[in-house]
């Protein structure tokens, strides 16, 4: 008995690593943070990797209607000193209905990439309207977000 639980044990300990550890983004309150204030963010976004957070690539992009039109604006991201933190500032319009479209990389997790979708009301987001995915949202699952049919998603960037 005691030969074969020692492979066991053995194999169970070599393949823990492989099942530990997640990447995931957190959105988080400004207002909770210094230097989200200090650098006039409207969200924070915050990387939970267990392996290298610091190679965590995050991109951002307000999708929107605007006057009935379908707007897409990248936005820039705001690294905070502490590695896997990261603001928004608003550099969309006040008009329109907008969310917030995060998605975060890291290459240790080769294809796989967590986001979430944040819609805003004014300069505030909405906490339990927050949809998060374990992949890149579709346009289906963005204009469910933002109310719009799947066919009115633009093909590129406006």
């Amino acid at each position: 008995m005691c030969k074969l639980l020692r492979p066991l044990i053995a194999c169970w300990m070599l393949a823990a690593p492989l099942f530990a550890g997640a990447l995931l983004v957190e959105i988080g309150n400004p207002a909770a943070n210094t230097e989200a204030q200090a650098k006039h963010a409207v969200l924070v976004a915050r990387i939970t990797a267990c392996h290298s957070p610091e190679k965590t690539v995050l991109s951002a992009t307000a999708e929107g209607l605007l006057n009935g039109v379908r707007k897409s604006i990248p936005l820039k991201v705001i690294p905070f000193s502490t590695a896997g933190t990261f603001g928004v500032g608003r550099q969309w319009p006040s008009q329109g209905s907008w969310i917030v479209k995060i998605i975060a990389t890291n290459p240790d997790y080769k294809n796989y990439a967590t986001s979430a979708l944040v819609p805003f009301e004014n300069d505030h987001f909405e906490w339990g309207a927050i949809k998060h995915y374990s992949h890149a949202p579709t346009d289906a699952e963005l204009a469910a977000v933002l109310g719009a049919q799947p066919n009115h998603m633009p093909t590129s960037l406006n």
